[in-house]
C-alpha cells in the first residue's frame, strides 16, 4: 500500500513538472543584436523572424538599455503606419520578456523618436502557432502540380502565411508522363535552369518529407513548365533552429520521396528532447518505488 502512495506522489510530483515546463523556447530578438534600431533597416528582424518557429507558451526576450529603447506591441495597421498612438501596450524597463500566449499575429515597435526608430526597422512582425505533429501539404490543393494558369503567382499564394517545419510532407499530385517533380538549388529556381538535377521524381503522387531548414525550390524539367510558374519556394523552419539552418544553406541533406523522417539528433527540437527526458524520469520514479 505505502508503495502505492508512493507511486501515487510520485505521478503528481510528474504532472506538476509537465504542466509548469511545457518546454517552451526562449527566443532572444535579434539574438547578439538585441532590441535597437538595427543597421540595413527592417530586413534584420524580418530575416531573424524567419529562421524561428513561434509556438504558444514561448517567450520573446528584448533586450535594450532602459531610457535608450523601448518596445511596443501594436495592431496591424499601427505597426504597417509606425503609428505608436494607442499601443495594445508599452515596455519602458529593459530587458523584457513577453509571453506569447495565444496563437496568431503579433506586432511589436520601438516608440522613441516620435516613430521614427520604428521606420528605421526597430518592428518586429512574427505568427505565433500551436504545437503540432508533422503535416501532410497537397501542392496548389485541387489545382495539383502543373502549369498553373496566371504563372507563378499561384504556387506564391498557396504557399503564403503557410508554416513548413522539418517532418512535414509536400504532396505532389499530376499526371504520370506529363509532369515531374525535381528539388533545386535558388539559382536553378531562378533561372530555371534543371541540368544539374541529380533525383527527378517522376511517379505521382510524390510525397517529400521536409528536411532541409531553410529555402526549399521544386520545379518541373520539363521544357518551359518552370518559366511558365510551375515553381514553389517556401521557407522550413525548425523548433531549434542552428546557424546551419539559415536560409540558403547546403550543409543538411535534401528531401527524400517517400523517406523516413529524420531521426532524432543533438540538434532535434528541445520539445522531443524533453517529452523523452520525462519519459526516463517517470521510467526511474517507478523502478525507485517498486524496486
Amino acid at each position: 500500500m505505502s508503495k502505492l502512495v508512493s507511486l501515487g506522489l510520485a505521478i503528481l510530483a510528474l504532472t506538476a513538472l509537465i504542466q509548469s515546463s511545457t518546454a517552451q523556447t526562449t527566443h532572444v530578438v535579434g539574438d547578439e543584436l538585441g532590441w535597437l534600431v538595427p543597421p540595413g533597416g527592417p530586413i534584420a528582424y524580418e530575416t531573424w523572424a524567419a529562421q524561428q518557429t513561434f509556438m504558444v507558451g514561448d517567450v520573446l526576450v528584448f533586450n535594450f538599455t532602459t531610457g535608450e529603447q523601448d518596445v511596443a506591441r501594436v495592431t496591424k495597421e499601427a505597426f504597417a503606419a509606425c503609428n505608436s498612438t494607442n499601443p495594445i501596450f508599452l515596455q519602458t524597463t529593459g530587458p523584457f520578456n513577453y509571453t506569447l500566449d495565444t496563437a496568431g499575429e503579433y506586432y511589436f515597435i520601438g516608440t522613441m523618436d516620435n516613430g521614427n526608430r520604428c521606420a528605421l526597422g526597430q518592428k518586429l512582425a512574427i505568427n505565433v502557432t500551436v504545437p503540432r505533429g508533422p503535416v501532410t501539404y497537397t501542392v496548389g490543393d485541387s489545382l495539383g502540380w502543373e502549369v498553373p494558369p496566371g504563372g507563378e503567382i499561384a504556387y506564391a499564394t498557396w504557399a503564403y502565411r503557410k508554416v513548413f517545419l522539418v517532418g512535414d510532407t509536400l504532396l505532389f499530385n499530376f499526371t504520370n508522363g506529363t509532369q515531374d517533380v525535381v528539388f533545386v538549388t535558388k539559382e536553378a529556381y531562378k533561372t530555371c535552369n534543371t541540368t544539374a538535377a541529380t533525383t527527378v521524381l517522376t511517379t505521382s503522387p510524390t510525397r517529400v518529407i521536409l528536411t532541409v531548414v531553410g529555402e526549399n525550390f521544386f520545379t518541373s524539367t520539363y521544357s518551359r513548365h518552370c518559366a511558365l510558374g510551375q515553381k514553389l519556394a517556401i521557407n522550413v523552419t525548425s523548433a531549434s533552429p542552428s546557424p546551419a539552418g539559415a536560409p540558403g544553406s547546403s550543409s543538411s541533406p535534401s528531401p527524400v520521396a517517400g523517406g523516413p523522417a529524420p531521426p532524432l539528433s543533438s540538434s532535434a527540437s528541445p520539445r522531443a528532447v524533453f517529452g523523452f527526458s520525462l519519459i526516463t524520469l517517470f521510467s526511474t520514479l517507478f523502478l525507485a518505488v517498486f524496486y
